[in-house]
């Protein structure tokens, strides 16, 4: 199965037979893999009913909920990973929210969408509109991202809240690209965090 760009950075790099939360798992695409690549006991949170179903159906043992609201019915060190690709900038508090992953989980993986890559930046500056790009593809009033951060942005939240940034990972496109100017041209990062 293909995964997503992000994804597939972070089913490289979860370990086997591993405990792992996918909070916003959409259809368990990510959570199939590690079950069937690396014997992960794969569990998931995911808001839409549909995709509830659809990762249900591939026999993965997914739940409807909020990742506002119902992270905190889970015990204290209950994972070695908590996951939360592409949905961190569309929690109501993101601090609240990292704050139970990493209470949950030993670690967590965060993805998300770099809001000062430099075609977001270009399209502002020269239509004035939000942009619309490959990786962003709604308009500012279909959007599900309400809170827009950079890269730069989630370095000083992870500094600010005393987190250590074991690794991460910078992609444009399907590409890696280095950590230097990352800001500027990755579309797209994902973090390895703890306390």
């Amino acid at each position: 199965m293909m995964l997503r760009p992000d994804l597939a950075v972070i089913a490289a790099h979860v370990a086997p037979g591993a405990r792992v939360l996918d909070v916003g798992c959409g259809d368990g695409a990510l959570l199939a893999v590690l079950r069937d690549a690396k014997g992960v006991d794969a569990r998931g949170l995911e808001i839409d009913a549909d995709n509830v179903a659809r990762a249900v159906a591939r026999g993965l043992s997914v739940v409807q909920g909020d990742a506002d609201r119902d992270l905190a019915a889970y015990p204290d060190a209950s994972f070695d990973y908590a996951i939360l690709s592409q949905t961190l900038q569309t929690t109501h508090a993101p601090a609240r929210v990292l704050d139970e992953l990493l209470r949950i989980g030993g670690r967590a993986f965060v993805s998300f969408p770099n809001f000062a890559h430099w075609r977001v930046r270009l399209a502002l500056l020269t239509t004035g509109r939000m942009p619309v790009t490959r990786l962003l593809p709604e308009r500012w009033y279909d959007t599900p991202n309400i809170h827009h951060l950079t890269i730069e942005d989630f370095r000083a939240f992870a500094r600010a809240r005393g987190l250590r940034v074991e690794q991460a990972w910078f992609l444009a496109g399907d590409q890696s690209c280095r950590p230097a100017g990352a800001n500027w041209f990755a579309e797209h990062a994902v973090f390895l965090v703890r306390r």
